[in-house]
Parts: structure tokens; C-alpha cells; sequence
């Protein structure tokens, strides 16, 4: 799987590290994980999951019957734990160098400069 994570796809391991979810439960975390702004559709979803199944990302976890209709449950395996590990703590350092910069730029545009060299 390619690094750095495409939004979705870390969203997608964020929802199933505490649980095992089917597909409308991923959809439905995965839209309050991003405070509503991802909406993932099913067919993007479900070709999203195949993927990372290929990938060895995410397992399936079980499968029922609901109302006449199949619905399976995924879980995160342990090597898609390893990647969303390893992307959350890239973009941890990402936001601490760029918290860092845009302090110092904060600093800087709130000191006085002299014009010219004149006071």
C-alpha cells in the first residue's frame, strides 16, 4: 500500500481500530470522523475495502444474515494497525513542524520593523 495515505483510506483504518464494522457503520464513522466532510458512497467503499483486503490492510471479520441480505464485518489486521500507525505519527510530526512555523510566523509579523535602518 502507498504512503502517505490517501485521506479515505486512513479514515477507513481510523473507523475499524476499535471495532469491527459493515460497510453503512464504516460510511456512517467515517463521515463523523471527517466532522462530515467525507461522505464515502458504497460502491466507493466496498472497491475501497477489496482493495485493502488485497492489500492484507483489512480482514473479514464475520459474516450474517440481516433481513434476508448478507452484511459482512471487517476488522483492521495487524499489518493495516502497523500502516495506520506509522501515518498517524507522520502527520503528528507534520502538524508539530508546521504548529512550529506558524508560531514563529505569528512572532515575526507581530515585531516591529524599522524602516531603512530609522527609527
Amino acid at each position: 500500500m502507498d504512503t502517505p495515505l490517501r485521506e479515505p483510506t486512513y479514515l477507513i483504518l481510523t473507523a475499524l481500530a476499535r471495532e469491527p464494522m459493515h460497510g453503512y457503520a464504516i460510511i456512517g464513522e467515517v463521515a463523523a470522523l471527517s466532522d462530515g466532510r467525507l461522505s464515502l458512497r458504497p460502491g466507493t467503499l466496498y472497491g475501497a475495502l477489496d482493495r485493502l483486503t488485497d492489500a492484507g490492510l483489512v480482514e473479514l471479520d464475520r459474516e450474517e444474515t440481516v433481513d434476508g441480505r448478507l452484511r459482512r464485518y471487517y476488522r483492521l489486521s495487524p499489518s493495516g494497525a502497523s500502516i495506520l500507525a506509522a501515518e498517524t505519527e507522520r502527520l503528528r510530526r507534520n502538524v508539530e513542524a508546521a504548529t512550529a512555523r506558524l508560531r514563529a510566523h505569528k512572532t515575526q509579523a507581530l515585531t516591529p520593523r524599522t524602516a531603512g535602518g530609522l527609527a
